[in-house]
C-alpha cells in the first residue's frame, strides 16, 4: 500500500505544474514552458495561465482593507500540489513581467515559502539574442529565499528562429539538448538529509 503522500514514488506520476511568467495571450513563454513539461516522461502536466489568477494592484493599504484575493491563494494552492514546477519568464524592462510579480507579491504576504520547497526549472526566453537572461537571474538568485529548489535554469535566445511554431517544438538541436537535461533534473532525487 503506498502512501498519498509520497513524492516521485515509482507508483505514481510526477504531478508537474508548469506556466509562463507572463500575461501575454500569445505569451512565446507560455509556448515554451507547455514544450517542456512534455519532455518529462510520464508526468501528469498541468500548464496554468496568469489571466486566470488576475489580482488588484498591490499595496498594503488595500491588504489591511480587503485581505487576500482568492486568486492569490488557489496560485499557492497550485504550487503547493504540484511536485514540481517549470516557470518560463518574459522579461519586461529586464525584470519581471508586471502581472507576475503582481502576483508573486499577494503570494508572498500570505505565504513567504511562496515554492513550498519544489524542485524548480526556471526558463526564460524572448525574441532577442540574451532570451530573457536578465529575469532568469533574478528570479534563479531569489528562489531560495522562497523556499524553491532550482534544479535547472535555461534561457533560449532568438526564440522565433529557434522555436517550430506549427510543431511547438525546440528545432535548435544543442538547445533542445540542454533543455531535456534541465527538465530530467526534477527526477534526480535529493541525497537524503543526516
Amino acid at each position: 500500500m503506498t502512501s498519498r503522500k509520497s513524492h516521485h514514488s515509482r507508483d505514481k506520476n510526477m504531478k508537474l505544474l508548469a506556466f509562463a511568467a507572463s500575461n501575454s495571450r500569445k505569451s512565446i513563454n507560455k509556448k515554451l514552458a507547455t514544450y517542456a513539461a512534455g519532455l518529462l516522461e510520464g508526468a501528469d502536466v498541468e500548464v496554468v495561465d496568469l489571466n486566470d489568477f488576475e489580482t488588484p494592484l498591490f499595496s498594503v493599504d488595500r491588504e489591511a482593507e480587503s485581505g487576500h484575493p482568492e486568486l492569490a491563494k488557489a496560485f499557492l494552492q497550485k504550487i503547493a500540489d504540484s511536485d514540481a514546477v517549470i516557470v518560463s519568464f518574459a522579461e519586461h524592462n529586464g525584470s519581471y513581467s508586471a502581472a507576475y510579480k503582481n502576483l508573486f507579491d499577494w503570494c508572498s504576504r500570505i505565504q513567504p515559502k511562496v515554492f513550498h520547497d519544489k524542485p524548480l526549472v526556471f526558463l526564460a526566453t524572448s525574441p532577442g539574442a540574451r532570451g530573457g537572461a536578465t529575469v532568469l537571474a533574478a528570479a534563479t538568485g531569489s528562489a531560495p529565499f522562497f523556499a524553491g529548489h532550482v534544479k535547472a535554469h535555461l534561457s533560449i535566445p532568438s526564440f522565433y528562429e529557434n522555436f517550430d511554431l506549427e510543431r511547438g517544438v525546440l528545432k535548435h538541436e544543442e538547445l533542445n539538448g540542454k533543455l531535456v537535461e534541465a527538465v530530467a533534473a526534477l527526477q534526480q532525487r535529493e541525497p537524503a538529509a543526516a
